[in-house]
């Protein structure tokens, strides 16, 4: 469910109440079938105005906070209707990348990649590229697929991982 108004009327609706958020999470448990209830803290995000303010909540806590507030779910949220729509974009090819296993296993971006994209494509540490970076300049070259661009790095997926595969090669061999 997403609160109404930017939860303005949830917040009239506590006030007129005469509670506050730790009452109204007290009253949510006394009225949960299970005994649980809300938490102070998760009341506080639901009706809250600040920066950790959430739009969306459960479906059970807009009906726990309306039966507390003696008021309509509808009157307090609305709900939340998605609709996936087909993409109009042009589609990017893949190429897959092949395990041990010869089995595809993530597919290679059409695009340059930043050090935090490869990173985690290559599910290594930024530090680790670093490292890597520093061994090929120790040794008197770039790494591959390194590219500068301006003063930031950039990284061609194929090049990394072609060297990658022959480093690996020439180790197991």
């Amino acid at each position: 469910m997403r609160r109404l108004d930017k939860g303005g009327p949830l917040r009239a609706a506590i006030q007129a109440a005469g509670l506050d958020i730790p009452h109204l999470a007290a009253r949510t448990k006394e009225l949960d079938p299970t005994g649980r209830g809300l938490s102070p803290a998760y009341v506080g995000f639901i009706a809250g105005r600040g920066k950790s303010a959430r739009e969306d909540c459960s479906d059970r806590a807009a009906e726990l906070i309306s039966l507390a507030l003696d008021q309509e779910v509808t009157a307090l949220f609305e709900p939340v209707i998605l609709t996936l729509v087909e993409s109009t974009s042009t589609s990017r090819s893949a190429i897959p990348v092949s395990g041990k296993s010869g089995r595809p296993t993530r597919t290679l971006p059409d695009q340059l990649m930043d050090q935090h994209e490869l990173s985690r494509f290559l599910r290594k540490s930024p530090s680790w590229i670093d490292a890597q970076i520093k061994q090929a300049r120790e040794a008197g070259g770039l790494w591959p697929g390194l590219i500068y661009v301006g003063r930031s790095r950039r990284f061609d997926p194929r090049a990394v991982l072609a060297a990658m595969r022959d480093q690996h090669e020439r180790i197991s061999a």
